[in-house]
């Protein structure tokens, strides 16, 4: 067995995960279950296309996999961003009397 293949059985595995992982966004009783279920579907699918590149040797796919992980780490800090605005929790209005 080549290390090309485990690779691509490492992915498939991966994806395997990934689609549990869907079943717990599409259930989640709370955005914040949701949003990191997301989280998850998302490393997961990066960590899919860097076995895949690398298996592959293909160099763009890893250019799309941490282009991908900049776009995640994005999304998580808009969600914490607007979660705290939706508690009230405004750091600017803090100091207003």
């Amino acid at each position: 067995m080549a290390i090309s293949d485990f690779l691509l059985a490492a992915a498939v595995f991966v994806l395997a995960t990934v689609a549990l992982g869907l079943v717990r966004i599409l259930r989640g009783p709370e955005e914040a279950d949701r949003m990191m279920a997301t989280q998850l579907f998302g490393t997961g699918g990066i960590a899919a296309l860097l076995l895949l590149g690398v298996a592959t040797e293909a160099n763009a796919v890893l250019d799309v996999a941490l282009t991908l992980a900049l776009l995640a780490a994005f999304a998580s800090v808009a969600f914490v961003q607007s979660a705290s605005r939706s508690d009230g929790d405004d750091p600017k209005e803090t100091n207003r009397q």
